[in-house]
């Protein structure tokens, strides 16, 4: 279960990802994050919620969770939080039993995991039939994802790359999830601090008028559940025959009448 721990020094795009969510800027987008997942997690109910990687707080996301339990997973030292059970482990090989999750939350981690692929493989395998899946991303072809491209060193701090919400579709279609819900976000520039009441009103009638130009997405995904189906065996129509005639179910069939000569 949740008990595999490894020593991991922090990496040094950690710190620097914090400061930006700490800005002004981070501080807009992670307020926007956190309404969303709590809308999200609203309809997510079960026994045990799990988020894997550090967005911001390592609680503040899972607040408006209705799990009985919930904890963080993350691959590097952080600090700890008394209000949420931490956890270090391999984010591709998780230390975790088998359909064992009710729902996990991702946010934004696949853009820093070096395995994306990997790590959905093994989301895949802790949750059971009707598990659900979280996950927060930014989109590569935005004023998003062109401000990740002039930064060089990737933008928010520690991005190693952006994924498309239809990569990711395509990857949970695979892996045989079905997409249930979906929403896009950040309509504003990334640069900067504008008048906040500018910045609600751009993302509340944005998703109506112009989602392409949405930063970000969110999307929300239930394992499929397959039922075997009994074959039952075939049972033999009764004949009967009627002169020459076979009469079986609906088909007839001629045969020809013999003659004695």
């Amino acid at each position: 279960m949740l008990d595999h721990m490894i020593h991991k020094e922090t990496q040094p795009g950690t710190a620097a990802r914090n400061a930006w969510l700490n800005s002004p800027l981070g501080q807009r987008v992670y307020a926007r994050e956190r309404k969303l997942v709590g809308e999200a997690l609203s309809q997510v109910f079960g026994w045990q919620l799990l988020q894997i990687g550090i967005w911001g707080d390592a609680h503040r996301l899972l607040e408006g969770a209705r799990t009985q339990r919930k904890a963080v997973v993350c691959a590097e030292s952080t600090e700890p939080d008394a209000d949420v059970f931490m956890v270090r482990s391999r984010l591709d090989a998780l230390s975790i039993a088998s359909d064992s999750i009710d729902a996990v939350l991702l946010p934004h981690t696949l853009e820093s995991e070096p395995n994306p692929h990997e790590l959905l493989r093994e989301v895949s395998r802790i949750l059971p039939g009707d598990g659900q899946i979280i996950l927060l991303g930014f989109r590569p072809f935005s004023t998003w994802g062109l401000r990740n491209l002039l930064a060089g060193s990737g933008f928010p701090p520690g991005t190693e790359r952006y994924l498309s919400e239809h990569r990711i579709r395509d990857w949970l279609q695979l892996l045989g999830f079905e997409v249930i819900e979906a929403r896009r976000y950040l309509f504003t520039l990334p640069f900067g601090s504008a008048d906040p009441k500018g910045q609600r009103f751009m993302e509340n009638i944005g998703s109506a008028l112009w989602p392409l130009f949405a930063g970000a997405y969110m999307l929300r995904a239930r394992k499929r559940v397959y039922t075997l189906t009994p074959v039952r065996p075939r049972r033999w129509a009764r004949t009967k025959v009627v002169g020459g005639l076979i009469e079986t179910g609906t088909r007839m069939q001629s045969t020809p009448t013999q003659h004695s000569d």
